[in-house]
């Protein structure tokens, strides 16, 4: 009976999966990690324009100035103008807010739902999970933008209107990787004996189970900030966004899709704000799964050369020579053959 429990109470607590991270390890691999660092830099140059918009920006992002329509970069307009010679610079910065500031609003909304209901259907197996599991199912099987595009269209053109479609639509991906976590950890021991000194379930998802599938959450929520800013992007450019003047980058591109050929700034730099902003979060995502996930992180200690001591440390060679003394003591610290 020992020896067929052992292995599995070996391999629930001794594994390289279950053991966590050292303190300080998360810091530490992202300023190692040359991509996931500059991942981290867009990420945080950009957020800080945008937060930053009032003081940096040169000019009134709706100021109409006929007379400098379409100027080019200059000190004055470090970006240029558009098509009512305003300052494309401020418009991007003050775009940046409602761009990224949407897309972290529907991106925590897209998480807590989606954790929300894949523990629901993962713990209360039953007609809960089966509920759940069909909803899911249909709203994976219908294309996300497509839907998205009929919500939007039901509730209204508006930046908030977009946010709740795009939230609305993308939980069910959550819902479904967060309900097979919980599966897997609801088997295991410490769940189990949870149960057995009467914790409730209520308290065994929020103490026991949502923090060991917090981690890979965490990292899927940051590589999804990309896709939730070129969805909301893409409603904004369509025109179900913010209603004009109001800045913002998907609608910008809108506007400037108009004046491609005489303005190419108009387009040029939202786009590129777009693309820097995605890259960063990919950049980043890709960084954070590399330092929360065990089977990558030693591998990647490795590769840098820089990991803990024990990555450092060489193994010993098959061909040592062993120490002769070792061989010829015997217990009483005598050589055999020798006198006493």
């Amino acid at each position: 009976m020992t020896g067929v429990r052992a292995p599995r109470a070996t391999e629930d607590a001794g594994t390289p999966e279950a053991l966590p991270a050292p303190k300080g390890h998360l810091a530490r691999h992202l300023l190692r990690d040359r991509t996931a660092l500059v991942g981290l830099v867009l990420v945080s140059l950009l957020s800080l324009g945008a937060v930053l918009a009032p003081v940096l920006a040169p000019h009134d992002p709706n100021a109409v100035d006929v007379v400098n329509r379409f100027a080019r970069p200059s000190l004055d307009f470090p970006l240029g103008t558009d098509h009512l010679g305003r300052d494309v610079l401020s418009r991007l910065l003050h775009g940046a807010r409602l761009s990224i500031g949407a897309t972290l609003v529907a991106t925590l909304g897209i998480t807590v739902i989606g954790i929300t209901m894949g523990m629901l259907a993962g713990y209360l197996v039953g007609p809960v999970d089966t509920v759940v599991s069909r909803i899911i199912e249909v709203l994976l099987a219908l294309p996300a933008n497509l839907l998205a595009l009929a919500v939007t269209g039901v509730l209204g053109p508006g930046l908030r209107n977009v946010t709740i479609a795009i939230t609305a639509v993308w939980w069910a991906g959550y819902a479904r990787i967060v309900r097979g976590f919980v599966l897997a950890e609801t088997g295991r021991s410490y769940v189990e004996a949870a149960r057995a000194l009467g914790a409730s379930g209520g308290r065994i998802m929020t103490r026991h189970v949502l923090p060991n599938i917090l981690a890979p959450v965490v990292v899927l929520t940051t590589l999804d900030l990309g896709a939730v800013l070129l969805g909301l992007s893409s409603l904004s450019f369509l025109g179900l966004g913010v209603k004009l003047p109001t800045a913002e980058w998907g609608a910008m591109l809108a506007e400037g899709r108009v004046y491609l050929g005489r303005a190419p700034n108009m387009m040029l730099f939202p786009g590129a704000a777009i693309f820097l902003m995605v890259l960063g979060f990919n950049l980043l995502g890709d960084g954070l799964r590399d330092a929360l996930d065990p089977r990558t992180r030693d591998q990647l200690a490795r590769r840098l050369g820089r990991g803990p001591r024990e990555h450092r440390r060489r193994p010993p060679s098959r061909h040592a020579a062993t120490p002769r003394t070792a061989p010829e003591t015997s217990n009483t610290g005598t050589r055999p053959g020798s006198a006493a």
